[in-house]
């Protein structure tokens, strides 16, 4: 199939959703989890020691529920990523989900966790779905769907990302509040002055998309269901997700295990940050890719 023809079949496949199907089963999910927040909860290890609370599992059963109910397409979520890899290589069009990204931010109380809902074709995400129990909103888009955000029980705007400033000190990087490596620290004191917004889960990419920051860099670890939909919002908004050190777009189901990449999401390629980016990879010979 010709790079054209692949293009036309996902805007086919992406215009078959309506978000009025979509969003109420995100909404529901994250009713769940703010049922949980609000009354306490215990929290346990996964085999992977990161931490999973009830809260994880309800939205994923409702989510899942609805999803299955509405379509034929598979459902990956990472409460339920055991799907074998001779099953999980045969698909093209599947359903990946992050029923609670965010988990540490929810155990911490911040509030800055989400429901990540989004759609994969032929290892691109094409249509993404984040909503913030928390607050209520709601962004999405993907290559046949505008990128929009909407405030609790208001109208939907469309969003799109802001172009860098031309002094790096009015540049807004968005960190991460739980997982900040001394690698993305290290590469953020290479940039030069600028100011640094601790945000937690997906909730970087949604404020980048949204032209209410710059810049966010990963080099560490992450999992496939934390990017999607973020990555088809953000290119939706006119910005990018790419993969370190290359710089191409994250792809998903391309191998057995489920790990990204390091990676930074950004309102545009720019020189100002990828040369630095280069020239750190040059002196440190780090690699940070798993596939």
């Amino acid at each position: 199939m010709t790079d054209q023809s692949t293009e036309v079949t996902a805007r086919r496949i992406a215009r078959q959703l309506n978000l009025l199907d979509i969003l109420p089963i995100a909404e529901a999910a994250g009713r769940d989890i703010m049922a949980v927040f609000e009354r306490g909860f215990s929290v346990t290890q996964k085999s992977d020691n990161t931490p999973v609370t009830e809260a994880d599992q309800a939205a994923s059963e409702r989510i899942v529920a609805g999803l299955e109910q509405g379509w034929d397409w598979p459902v990956l979520t990472e409460e339920a990523a055991d799907i074998n890899w001779a099953t999980r290589s045969g698909w093209t069009t599947y359903w990946l989900v992050d029923p609670l990204d965010g988990t540490r931010e929810f155990i911490r109380r911040s509030g800055d966790f989400t429901v990540n809902i989004a759609l994969i074709h032929d290892h691109r995400p094409v249509f993404g779905l984040i909503h913030a129990p928390t607050t209520g909103q709601n962004w999405w888009g993907g290559i046949a769907h505008d990128a929009c955000q909407q405030e609790k029980d208001a109208e939907a705007t469309g969003i799109s990302v802001c172009a860098f400033p031309d002094q790096t000190r009015d540049w807004v990087e968005l960190g991460s509040r739980s997982h900040r490596s001394s690698a993305a620290s290290q590469l953020s004191d290479l940039l030069g002055e600028h100011e640094i917004r601790p945000r937690g889960s997906s909730l970087k990419m949604c404020h980048i998309a949204a032209g209410e920051g710059h810049l966010y860099i990963r080099m560490g670890p992450t999992s496939e269901w934390d990017t999607a939909a973020g990555q088809a919002i953000l290119e939706a908004a006119g910005g990018v997700l790419v993969r370190l050190p290359d710089l191409t777009p994250l792809r998903y189901n391309t191998k057995e295990e489920l790990e990204n990449p390091w990676f930074i999401a950004a309102s545009a390629l720019d020189e100002r940050w990828t040369d630095p980016l280069r020239t750190w990879y040059a002196r440190t010979g780090s690699a940070g890719d798993t596939g």
